[in-house]
Parts: C-alpha cells; sequence; structure tokens
C-alpha cells in the first residue's frame, strides 16, 4: 500500500502575465530555446531591448501588443491580482519524484520557478476580416517537458484568442521537431506544409530599405 512519501509531490502550475521585473527569466527561457533549435547565432537579446520592447513606458493592454505569459510551479501559489484582460490559471499537477532541475535556482521568481514561456501578439486574417494571434515563441524547459505544460499553455493562448472574438491561433514550427509536430497534429492543429517563412532580417532588410527607398 502506498504512503503519502511514496506519492509524487503536489504542485501547482500557474500561468500569468509577465511584468517588467520578469525579464531576467524571459532573456534565459529565449537563450536555452534558441540553444534547444540550434539559433544561437541569432541571438542578439538583451535585457535592455526584451525590457524596452515587451516592457514601454506606454504599454497597449494585453494581447493587444506583444505579449508574455510565465508558468511557474509551486507548491503554493498565490496568484496576481486579475488582470481586466487575462486571469491567472492554476492547474495541480502530480510531479514524478525523479524530476531534477539544475537551474531551479536561477529561474525561482517571487511565484515559485519559472518552467516555461508563451511571447504572442496579434495578426489579422483578410480572409477571415478577423484577427488572430500569432505565437512567436513557446518554450518549456527541459525537466519539465511531456508533463503537459505546453499543453497547458497553448491552452492558455487559445482561451484568450476565443474569448477576444479572434478567428485563430497560428505558430510556427521546425521541420525536425517531429515530437512537436505530432503533439500539434493530436492537438488538432494543421501543420501547413505548403507554406514557407520569408524574412528580411539584419543587414539584408537594411539593404533592401536603401536600395528601394523612395523619397
Amino acid at each position: 500500500m502506498a504512503t503519502s512519501e511514496d506519492r509524487p509531490p503536489a504542485m501547482s502550475a500557474m500561468i500569468r502575465l509577465a511584468e517588467k521585473h520578469d525579464v531576467p527569466h524571459i532573456l534565459r527561457l529565449i537563450h536555452q530555446m534558441a540553444v534547444f533549435e540550434h539559433l544561437t547565432h541569432l541571438f542578439s537579446a538583451t535585457e535592455p531591448s526584451l525590457s524596452a520592447t515587451l516592457f514601454p513606458s506606454n504599454p497597449s493592454p494585453p494581447f493587444l501588443s506583444f505579449t508574455v505569459i510565465i508558468l511557474e510551479l509551486s507548491p503554493s501559489p498565490s496568484p496576481p491580482a486579475p488582470n481586466l484582460s487575462f486571469t491567472p490559471i492554476v492547474r495541480e499537477l502530480d510531479l514524478s519524484p525523479s524530476i531534477s532541475d539544475p537551474d531551479s535556482e536561477t529561474f525561482t521568481s517571487s511565484g515559485g520557478v519559472v518552467a516555461g514561456f508563451v511571447l504572442c501578439f496579434p495578426n489579422y486574417s483578410s480572409f477571415l476580416a478577423k484577427p488572430g494571434l500569432y505565437i512567436e515563441d513557446i518554450f518549456v524547459r527541459e525537466p519539465y517537458r511531456r508533463m503537459g505544460l505546453g499543453r497547458m499553455l497553448l491552452s492558455a493562448v487559445a482561451g484568450q484568442a476565443a474569448k477576444m472574438g479572434f478567428g485563430r491561433v497560428e505558430w510556427c514550427v521546425l521541420d525536425w521537431n517531429v515530437n512537436a509536430i505530432k503533439f500539434y497534429e493530436e492537438m488538432g492543429a494543421d501543420v501547413m506544409q505548403e507554406w514557407r517563412i520569408c524574412r528580411l532580417t539584419g543587414d539584408k532588410l537594411q539593404a533592401y530599405a536603401k536600395d528601394h527607398h523612395q523619397d
């Protein structure tokens, strides 16, 4: 017969809006994501640049501009005061006692341990004549994967889009990330093989803008 000592520790996962003091955690999460995706050569974000762009002095309401939501794990979460645009989401979890998080101290926050995040912003579908939400980043740290936390983050964004009357939620996935592709397909998402991302950035963006600028 199992005793209380044999059961996984009771934990709560809370999803909340990020605040300016979360910028150091957001930067570390983005860097870990860049490492996972083998894209560190494209990484140039800093705490000041994230702070200035994600948390400007005159911010738009959440989900009407760049918005970050944070996922924290804690034995006894204390949800922040509800924002008119987003009510924190709390779910109880049964964690494996074998979980080892070597970065737990680095990712400790006032609400627990930061385990993941989503960065999203509004886009628009002319076909639907409705706005939508585009997920630029969704990331769960390695010790906490395969626990349903990614699904929890996606559900939070989808729920917010539905609440706001938006038409869809979109995001991209790397073609080699077969586990993620399978996960997205199982949740009902259409993985659109026929579309390709086109991008101008850095020196190429500046050169094109200079060559084709008309006064």
